[in-house]
């Protein structure tokens, strides 16, 4: 938790609390199903929940801004980002039910009420948001078309609404298509040997 502290000095008691209660529910939760690894329970502060909020040293969402976390997993981004936002509104997508099963029950552990849930495909999801954000689950050109005509077009934000990724390693093959995406290292808000390759892309609305 002092990690999440050093990076997030600002944080109201409410989020104090949410944030620390993160280890507790995910580890009761990952012995009876297992959403993330047991390596990385230890490191949940580390590997998840810090990784999740270099979105936020990216864009500070607006109140009433949406947002959509594609291909959640056990929650991440899209948890931490909705403690650290309060006042804006994620859609957790998840095709794998039991993960799903276990971001319900991580929010309602949280008190989290800007969090709604979704079992099943990205492309089946009918609304649109300001930013769709991700941890890596799958090639840029495949994300971008699974989230096509998702992004809303009303801009309230400075960054341009799109796609806010988190990646990691070399990306100039994977990205020489989106000419116009600008990659983010953590490395620059974060002092950790994990973060050495980590990246935001940040892709805006008009992808190429």
């Amino acid at each position: 938790m002092e990690i999440i502290q050093k990076y997030f000095t600002n944080l109201t008691e409410t989020q104090v609390a949410q944030f620390s209660k993160l280890q507790e529910l995910y580890q009761d939760w990952n012995l009876k199903i297992n959403v993330v690894s047991r390596k990385d329970i230890d490191e949940l502060y580390l590997r998840h929940v810090l990784h999740s909020l270099g979105i936020a040293k990216v864009i500070e969402f607006k109140p009433g801004s949406k947002v959509m976390d594609v291909g959640t997993g056990g929650g991440f981004p899209g948890v931490p980002l909705a403690i650290l936002f309060p006042e804006t509104q994620f859609h957790l997508v998840d095709s794998i039910g039991k993960k799903i099963k276990v971001v319900n029950e991580v929010v309602e552990g949280l008190g989290l009420n800007n969090v709604k849930t979704t079992h099943g495909r990205v492309e089946d999801v009918k609304d649109t948001y300001d930013f769709i954000v991700s941890r890596a689950v799958a090639q840029m050109e495949t994300f971008v078309r699974w989230t096509k005509g998702k992004i809303s077009k009303k801009q309230q934000h400075e960054l341009k609404n799109g796609i806010l990724y988190l990646k990691g390693g070399d990306l100039s093959e994977e990205l020489k298509i989106y000419t116009s995406a600008t990659i983010f290292d953590l490395p620059h808000y974060f002092d950790e040997p994990f973060f050495e390759t980590k990246k935001v892309v940040h892709l805006g609305m008009k992808f190429k």
